[in-house]
């Protein structure tokens, strides 16, 4: 029971997905005749003997290759999409180059080299597979190609019968070896068409990476725009409900005469617990988001800053144009952060902070007059600066001698 049933699973097994490979292999040889047809075609026109003949039979139908090559490679990759079902990715970022800088890119070369060599190697075998399948085919179907023979002629060879046995056997195997070399032959041109035809590992990482840069640039605008929107929250909704309690207990205070001394103790706590609230509210809110930083730019936020530092900061801002908010954004926090660091660490009695637009770069310098040693490693607030700088492409340089002075330099890519 065992014996029959193997047989019958694995014979049809080796011929799964055989049907898509020779309809992957035809179609490859075609494309190829195609090329190979543009190739010979002066040759069919005329006989050349001259040297300028040969040569312009041989390069006319070749820079018509080469300026059909962006055509060609749309073509395959079609087939290796349809035949297939092997998606190759077009090395090439965004529209198709045109025929003259499609050759002078390493991607248009390494397609050229498929047309011409590869392309040509593979297709030859594929058409002796295809020439195997149709032997094989003959040969399994002997026993038809015998009935239609004279009956004189079968009843003068007896041992055509058998003959036509081992034929039929023999066909069997080349149909399995057709079947086999159909499937390999169609990885390998998926392998080779793969590097030559898509792009090579450093356009990939080098894709990738333009990939991820755009995700994180999108993550951190997203960030910053809910950082926005709960500033917004905060400031329209529970600061103006807190403003709103205060106003309410003074007016208790200052209209209710004839409260005990123990009522008016529990009104007088209760409002100035309102009022820190709301001072602390005012602090969460500018370090969300300060809304000056959206409506007046850089300079005056800054300047913000610089006016609730308890020792004196000179602010020099020169910027050409508005930078984008997210920029703008990280400069503003990695100032304030400078800022404080400054007045908890360095024991400074001054500090000085410039912001300028240096074409694509936005450079942001925070120096201060303390004693200097900072050290990210320390936790100082400084690694955090780094990342927050490192997240929209910016570099920070620290140069903090023992002794002082500090001076810390941000670099940010402008974008207007």
């Amino acid at each position: 029971m065992h014996t029959t049933a193997r047989p019958q699973r694995v014979i049809p097994g080796a011929f799964r997905g055989a049907g898509r490979s020779v309809a992957f292999l035809a179609t490859g040889v075609l494309i190829q005749f195609g090329v190979l047809l543009v190739m010979a075609l002066p040759w069919t026109i005329f006989v050349p003997t001259a040297v300028w003949a040969i040569l312009l039979a041989v390069l006319v139908p070749l820079a018509a290759v080469v300026l059909a090559g962006p055509l060609v490679t749309a073509v395959q990759h079609g087939r290796f999409r349809v035949r297939l079902g092997v998606d190759i990715a077009s090395p090439h970022a965004g529209r198709r180059p045109g025929p003259r800088v499609w050759i002078r890119t390493p991607a248009g070369r390494r397609q050229l080299t498929y047309h011409l060599l590869y392309g040509p190697l593979l297709a030859f075998a594929a058409a002796l597979v295809l020439l195997m399948w149709l032997a094989a085919g003959t040969a399994v179907s002997v026993y038809g190609w015998l009935w239609l023979v004279p009956l004189d002629w079968r009843v003068d060879h007896p041992g055509s019968t058998t003959w036509a046995a081992y034929v039929t056997a023999a066909g069997i195997a080349l149909l399995l070896a057709a079947a086999w070399l159909s499937r390999a032959l169609s990885r390998l041109d998926t392998r080779v068409a793969t590097e030559l035809l898509g792009p090579n590992r450093a356009e990939r990482l080098a894709r990738r990476v333009d990939d991820l840069t755009e995700s994180r640039a999108a993550l951190v605008g997203a960030v910053d725009a809910e950082r926005r929107r709960i500033e917004r929250d905060l400031h329209d909704g529970a600061q103006q409900r807190l403003v709103s309690l205060a106003v309410n207990l003074g007016l208790a205070r200052a209209t209710l005469g004839d409260l005990s001394e123990d009522a008016r103790r529990v009104i007088d706590e209760a409002h100035r617990e309102a009022k820190a609230a709301i001072e602390e509210l005012s602090g969460l809110v500018r370090g969300l988001h300060p809304a000056v930083l959206e409506d007046r730019g850089l300079d005056a936020a800054i300047s913000g800053v610089a006016a609730r530092a308890p020792i004196p900061v000179r602010v020099t801002v020169d910027l050409p144009s508005r930078p984008s908010p997210t920029i703008e954004a990280v400069a503003y926090f990695v100032i304030s952060e400078a800022l404080t660091n400054v007045v908890k660490h360095a024991g400074a009695s001054g500090a000085e902070v410039t912001v300028e637009g240096l074409g694509p770069t936005l450079l942001v310098v925070v120096r201060d007059d303390g004693v200097g040693g900072a050290d990210p490693a320390r936790g100082t607030g400084l690694a955090g600066l780094a990342h927050r700088v490192a997240s929209v492409d910016g570099t920070l340089s620290l140069d903090s001698p023992a002794g002082g002075p500090t001076s810390m330099t941000v670099e940010l890519p402008c974008v207007p």
